[in-house]
């Protein structure tokens, strides 16, 4: 297991942006169909944007139609960590990163059922798309 990280208020508004500050630290969320990452299609692996954890998986990646990148299975279970969430008048499962404590989203379970069942909904500010290494053995060329 990765030790946390711990930082005052202050160094996480410097290290973020205001928009990503709001989410990752205070737990907002951003408007349906506007974040970066609703409808990237790109190989790679969705890393936490405030302490670079590995998060998810874009092989995991699919589109709810809910206006929010989804993911029906995390990277690494130890990952995230998941805590219930009375806010807004509803009950929901949040989703935090395990090494930084960032809000990231919600998970629900009306995921796609041929697989976990699990849609996690999260915050594309939330999220830094790393593109996936070159193959080890590309093709030669013709």
């Amino acid at each position: 297991m990765t030790a946390k990280i711990r930082k005052s208020d202050a160094e996480w508004r410097r290290q973020l942006s205001p928009d990503q500050y709001a989410i990752l630290r205070q737990a907002a969320t951003e408007r349906p169909f506007t974040g970066k990452y609703v409808r990237e299609k790109a190989n790679g692996t969705y890393n936490c944007a405030a302490c670079g954890q590995a998060l998810f998986s874009s092989d995991t990646k699919y589109d709810s139609h809910c206006g929010w990148p989804s993911f029906w299975d995390v990277a690494d279970q130890g990952s995230i960590e998941l805590h219930e969430d009375l806010s807004h008048g509803m009950r929901r499962i949040e989703v935090t990163c395990s090494r930084c404590d960032s809000h990231l989203g919600h998970v629900f379970d009306d995921g796609p059922r041929e697989t976990t069942g699990l849609r996690y909904c999260i915050n594309s500010l939330a999220l830094d798309l790393q593109g996936s290494p070159p193959s080890p053995n590309p093709l030669p060329p013709k």
